[in-house]
């Protein structure tokens, strides 16, 4: 018995021992990555105080009993679902970041431009505060904003369900503590239909992102430009109708309009001069892309524009409303094929079209008063797939 016990007192310090190394390694990595972020900000002779206290100024926790709007109210820390004209605080960080203090408290205290001087009317806060807020600003364009953190709600049911199921097979072949045998039979069924139609809806969506609207480098609206102001989509998605891609405007043509435009109605001077500076410099901008289709799919925008005469709304929705861009369909197989079957084509005088003799002259006829995309071949299997 003796002996039994020293071999369990020293598996429980060698236990002990390996907890102590882990969490002291835990405590060391954590440590050297959270020196390292604030290490640009650190060496120039600030403290981590001094970041915590110029967060605070800019979140609106100081000065106590403030009667002025946060500078967060304006300038969002984390991104959000709607477009926020303001630029951003990590936009700002940013563009401060290589800039000293003097140019800072410059735009902040004696602003330009309509929108700015509005909101910075009555804006008071100290130099030494200001300074705090620059530090904080500062190691946020060096460690970035945290990721945003994803959500378990649906694996939690999963499981929750997954719990009644067992509950339910346990009672049934060794508790027998409820009488009427239906009713765990009933949970069992139930929770097991709903896992079922969890997982077959969530493989479904694998691959589509229906509703995508990703931030982009610059804030630019589909509705100031395409809705209030008129312009074309094909005035800047130039290659819609001959090629494969829509095309993604260069700098330079955005500035056939901006050389004179500088300050936007709802953006201010600070996006628009970032398209002032990639036509300057010569950067191109890094749009993220916002449809994206599998890699043994493919599509031709010069087929479906430039061929056949189709409206970029049947795929993109009414982009002209969109301040933020998203994806508007789920560009799923069956929601093309479905397309294909009830398209009627433009083909009456359209000279792709008229090699197909046989079907020109069934409609001369009026053995058929119309055409989809089915009828020439659209739902073939090598179209999209070769």
């Amino acid at each position: 018995m003796s002996d039994y016990l020293l071999k369990w007192e020293n598996k429980n310090k060698v236990s002990f021992i390996i907890f102590l190394l882990v969490l002291f390694c835990c405590f060391t990595i954590s440590k050297k990555s959270y020196s390292e972020s604030a290490e640009s900000v650190v060496s120039e002779g600030h403290s981590h105080e001094d970041i915590n206290r110029g967060k605070r100024f800019f979140m609106g926790l100081l000065p106590f009993k403030s009667k002025d709007q946060s500078c967060v109210s304006c300038h969002i820390i984390k991104q959000v679902d709607t477009l926020n004209w303001n630029p951003s605080a990590m936009a700002i960080a940013m563009k401060y970041a290589d800039k000293d203090f003097a140019a800072f408290q410059q735009v902040v205290m004696q602003p330009t431009g309509i929108k700015m001087e509005a909101s910075h009317q009555n804006f008071d806060i100290g130099e030494e505060d200001l300074r705090t807020v620059k530090v904080y600003l500062n190691d946020l364009a060096h460690s970035g904003v945290d990721p945003a953190k994803p959500t378990y709600y649906n694996l939690i049911l999963f499981l929750f369900l997954g719990l009644l199921i067992t509950w339910g097979v346990v009672e049934l072949i060794f508790l027998h503590k409820i009488k009427l045998k239906f009713i765990p039979l009933i949970i069992i069924i139930g929770a097991f239909g709903i896992q079922v139609r969890m997982i077959v809806t969530d493989a479904i969506k694998l691959g589509r992102q229906e509703s995508y609207a990703p931030d982009q480098p610059i804030k630019f609206s589909h509705k100031v430009h395409a809705g209030d102001n008129g312009i074309d989509c094909m005035y800047c998605h130039t290659t819609v109708e001959q090629g494969k891609s829509a095309g993604i405007p260069a700098a330079n043509l955005c500035m056939n309009c901006h050389v004179l435009i500088r300050e936007g109605t709802n953006s201010g001077k600070f996006e628009i001069a970032k398209v002032v500076n990639a036509a300057e410099t010569g950067t191109p901008i890094e749009w993220n892309r916002i449809h994206n289709l599998p890699d043994h799919v493919f599509f031709n925008h010069a087929v479906h524009v430039g061929s056949g005469k189709l409206d970029c709304a049947q795929c993109h929705g009414a982009v002209e409303e969109m301040d933020l861009m998203a994806q508007h369909s789920d560009l799923s197989m069956g929601w093309c094929i479905n397309c294909h079957r009830e398209t009627k084509v433009d083909f009456v005088e359209n000279k792709y079209y008229e090699h197909h003799l046989k079907l020109h002259e069934d409609l001369k006829a009026g053995v058929i008063d119309s055409i989809t995309a089915q009828d020439i071949g659209a739902n073939d299997c090598m179209r999209c797939h070769y």
